[in-house]
């Protein structure tokens, strides 16, 4: 399981023009899920999301997660995370999870991440979507739940 943390003053994610997701302050969260991810990479994954200290504190370090500042979670499926771009000119999804074994990883997901307290919008899972932020520094981090 991938998760793109982009740290954001708001974002918004809209379908066939109408916002389907907003937050203001927090993270935006794109989410790949891949074949061999299983509902232990989801608790894993939404821990360290909620708990990343990538906010500023008072001496301007960043020490603080998203719930310490009590901010919101935007959670965007993007199953494009997950492709093989080591060769050729294509990349390739035979890596990434087939809908039927994404999507219930990804609300179980969402929920994890409701577990921890966290104000959390969604995208809509397998729909074209349309996703405006304003990333914050610019910060932006790769989390992996096997691994780094």
């Amino acid at each position: 399981m991938i998760a793109l943390l982009q740290r954001v003053s708001e974002a918004r994610v809209d379908i066939a023009g109408q916002t389907v997701g907003s937050i203001q302050q927090g993270l935006l969260v794109l989410l790949g899920i891949e074949r061999d991810d299983q509902a232990g990479d989801v608790s894993k994954l939404a821990k360290r999301v909620a708990e990343y200290r990538l906010f500023s504190d008072s001496a301007d370090k960043m020490n603080l997660s998203v719930s310490d500042i009590a901010g919101s979670v935007l959670v965007v499926s993007q199953f494009t995370l997950a492709a093989d771009t080591n060769s050729g000119r294509r990349p390739s999804f035979s890596s990434a999870a087939p809908p039927a074994q994404a999507q219930p990883l990804y609300q179980n997901f969402v929920a994890a991440l409701q577990g921890f307290g966290l104000k959390v919008a969604t995208g809509e899972f397998g729909a074209d979507m349309q996703v405006t932020l304003t990333n914050d520094g610019p910060v932006t981090f790769l989390l992996h739940s096997k691994g780094n």
